[in-house]
């Protein structure tokens, strides 16, 4: 009950209860609330299988790269491509041009009459088989494309195919054969001497020579008569048939006389592995 002024008829009992002191949680315990993942029903076994799958996949890859880059943006650079292999096959080059070296050495410290005469004999035709330095007067012959206007027409409709107005293997042998017929002593392609062996080859829109790859223009330079050489040139129907494009495609054809041409020396390996005789074809490009 209360009174008139509505103050309580009795003061209570007892205070109300305190709760008891409890100790403070651990640090970690909001940690552990925020990384705590569950996984129920279903979803464990997928869960499972995912993180065997992925530790896999990562042990595979690893095996098959042996601590390589599996990406092949390198591969893609061809120029880059190019370039080592011709300094690879320069190296071999030269490599192969030292072992020579000491095989001649070697060959001319052994003292017997008939391995003197061989000797002999092999010193007298390494002039002519290119294996030594060489000049004199001759001339060089430059080949080259068409400008690229005239490739860009060709791929018009009704235009010549572009791959009439780029110079060939074809092309390149019918100046060196005419040069021999003319009585070249000795002869380059790009500053590479030519010898008997020499294959020349076309590779997309490189010359493979020797090994390594050339882009044009291709300089073919011969020693010899200059005269007896430029009569040569003018007289091979081959010649003739790339002219007939020069005049017309404007592909490149330049003859340059010199009173003298420096020739280095063949360091190269002269084993022949196949050899077919060839049959005659009529001149055409």
């Amino acid at each position: 009950m209360s009174t008139d002024d509505g103050a309580p008829d009795h003061a209570p009992d007892h205070a109300p209860e305190q709760p008891l002191d409890q100790p403070p949680p651990p640090w970690w315990t909001p940690w552990r609330d925020l990384l705590r993942i569950r996984v129920r029903g279903r979803w464990r076994p997928a869960a499972v299988a995912m993180f065997i799958f992925a530790g896999a996949l990562f042990v595979t890859t690893s095996i098959n790269s042996k601590g390589l880059d599996l990406r092949a943006s390198s591969v893609t650079d061809l120029d880059h491509v190019v370039r080592a292999e011709r300094d690879h096959t320069n190296a071999l080059q030269n490599q192969v041009a030292g072992l020579n070296a000491q095989v001649g050495t070697l060959s001319r410290e052994v003292s017997n009459a008939r391995v003197d005469a061989l000797q002999k004999l092999v010193d007298k035709l390494r002039d002519p088989a290119g294996v030594l330095p060489v000049h004199g007067p001759g001339l060089t012959v430059t080949l080259n494309d068409a400008p690229k206007s005239q490739i860009d027409a060709a791929n018009q409709p009704g235009g010549v195919s572009a791959d009439e107005l780029v110079v060939h293997q074809q092309d390149i042998q019918a100046v060196v054969n005419a040069l021999w017929a003319g009585g070249a002593e000795a002869m380059t392609i790009q500053h590479q001497r030519v010898i008997s062996t020499t294959g020349i080859k076309c590779v997309g829109n490189t010359v493979v020579l020797h090994g390594v790859p050339y882009s044009p223009p291709y300089q073919i330079s011969a020693i010899g008569n200059p005269a007896a050489l430029q009569a040569a040139l003018d007289a091979s129907d081959y010649v003739s048939a790339y002219k007939t494009f020069v005049a017309t495609y404007q592909l490149g054809y330049l003859v340059v006389p010199s009173l003298n041409l420096d020739f280095p020396a063949y360091t190269g390996s002269t084993a022949l592995k196949y050899a077919v005789a060839g049959t005659p074809q009529p001149p055409s490009r």
